[in-house]
């Protein structure tokens, strides 16, 4: 008896990570509980029991999330194409600012990393700035781009993500389109 009701205790905790995951990807990171609770299909006092504060969820959440970031930060280091790392990159990001509002919350603002997730993220600027590196030495970018431009252009990404839906996907798709045709060195 103890067994089913660890088995359906996990079963709880796994389908509130993944309504809290679909939640703050769509709503963002102050979504309500309550809303959560009601996505995963339990009562409030269910999800407290498995999560007992939100930032024990958003760090839950967000711990899988940064994880898959990093791995494709990997993939594009190990990719011995400089162009075609840095651009897919620069679009994989464009396509989070459209889909997941949470991740880049927590990316983009200081105040809602812990440690850990700092790092990760000093982890990925490193990685940007040896892909541009990689780029540059390729002649690959225009004469003068360089990291901070790069970061400027994700900014600029990133400033769209409060779009509405229907919006943010065109939008942001034209935007990133545009920054890598103005990244990218002129080609004879």
């Amino acid at each position: 008896m103890s067994q089913m009701r660890r088995a359906d205790a996990r079963s709880n905790r796994d389908r509130v990570v993944a309504a809290a995951r679909e939640t703050f990807a769509e709503v963002g990171l102050e979504a309500p509980m309550r809303e959560v609770a009601r996505r995963a299909g339990i009562g409030v006092a269910t999800l407290y029991r498995h999560f007992p504060t939100r930032t024990d969820l958003v760090t839950t959440v967000l711990a899988e999330r940064v994880a898959a970031c990093g791995e494709q930060v990997r993939l594009a280091l190990d990719d011995p194409d400089p162009w075609r790392a840095l651009s897919g990159t620069i679009l994989r990001f464009a396509e989070r600012q459209i889909h997941d509002r949470a991740i880049n919350e927590v990316l983009l603002r200081a105040d809602q990393a812990d440690d850990a997730l700092l790092e990760q993220r000093r982890e990925h600027t490193r990685a940007l700035n040896v892909l541009v590196l990689r780029a540059q030495a390729a002649g690959q970018l225009r004469p003068g781009v360089g990291a901070d431009d790069v970061r400027a252009g994700l900014l600029a990404i990133a400033s769209l993500r409060r779009l509405p839906p229907a919006t943010s996907a065109q939008v942001i798709g034209k935007l990133a389109g545009l920054i890598l045709a103005g990244l990218r060195a002129d080609r004879d």
